[in-house]
């Protein structure tokens, strides 16, 4: 495994894999990395023939009161797990490789960009769509990789690739979950004991609005009411709601399409969020 810190180096480092048409696999991550990341990894090596890591804790995507200085770290131990995972190319760009002194241009989301997380974190999908569209500048894929637990994420790079043209398949990958159901996410490690065992209310609110669905029910309303039933032992829930999978439009009742209950909320001073697809 190579570990590149430029832009101009990797794409010194790609240029005979796109010369010989060998299909080039890219993970977007912010580092601290865990089993989800490396299913993603997974998944990159058995669609592609070279995969590329990138480890970027990227500042536009934090709001001013959010954790960017404390966000979790750890180089040494993601480059060993890279490189056991069989990944060909790290990149590890400081930020102002990526946002140099005069940057001055930034994507701009639309409408999949305001619901959700967008409502609660102002400029959060401004930051992911410019730091997403640069990384896939410099590294080019062919493929792309993200986990279905940023369901909104998924959705807004993959409304921006197809609009702006980027030649780029984007592959969702089914969210990671620990032995106890808590999905696999960084700042996990945040969480003390008591605060972990209070966190497994959102996957529980979840598989039981899943089950419900089911076994038959189609009201919006009624899987709500099921899942919040579960929540009551977090500390803040800021958002429970049932959208369109892809849209992420509210879900009319009954539910007739492909559509995910989709929750945010604090346990302590952590925010958590999850989802899952409630398929027919």
């Amino acid at each position: 495994m190579q570990t590149i810190t430029t832009a101009a180096e990797l794409r010194r480092a790609l240029a005979d894999s796109r010369k010989n048409d060998r299909h080039i696999g890219f993970v977007p991550t912010m580092g601290y990395l865990h089993e989800g990341h490396l299913a993603l990894v997974k998944a990159s090596r058995a669609r592609c023939a070279v995969t590329v890591v990138s480890i970027l804790v990227n500042p536009t995507q934090f709001g001013p009161n959010e954790d960017l200085s404390v966000y979790p770290r750890d180089f040494s131990r993601d480059q060993r797990l890279c490189s056991e995972a069989g990944v060909d190319y790290l990149f590890a760009p400081d930020a102002r490789e990526i946002y140099p002194p005069e940057f001055d241009t930034f994507v701009e989301p639309g409408d999949l960009a305001r619901p959700l997380c967008g409502a609660f974190r102002p400029g959060h999908f401004r930051g992911v769509a410019t730091v997403v569209c640069k990384l896939f500048n410099m590294v080019q894929p062919n493929v792309a990789f993200f986990g279905q637990k940023d369901l909104q994420q998924c959705a807004v790079v993959r409304r921006m690739t197809v609009d702006l043209d980027l030649p780029i398949e984007i592959v969702i990958v089914p969210t990671v979950r620990d032995y106890d159901g808590l999905a696999m996410r960084s700042r996990n490690r945040y969480l003390n004991a008591e605060e972990r065992q209070r966190a497994l209310a959102i996957s529980r609110a979840l598989f039981a609005a899943e089950a419900a669905f089911r076994a038959g029910e189609r009201d919006p309303e009624k899987l709500a009411q099921i899942a919040k039933w579960h929540l009551q032992s977090i500390d803040h829930l800021q958002y429970l709601e049932i959208v369109h999978a892809h849209t992420l439009g509210s879900a009319a009742s009954p539910l007739t399409g492909p559509a995910a209950i989709c929750v945010a909320g604090d346990v302590g001073r952590t925010r958590l969020i999850d989802n899952v697809i409630l398929n027919r």
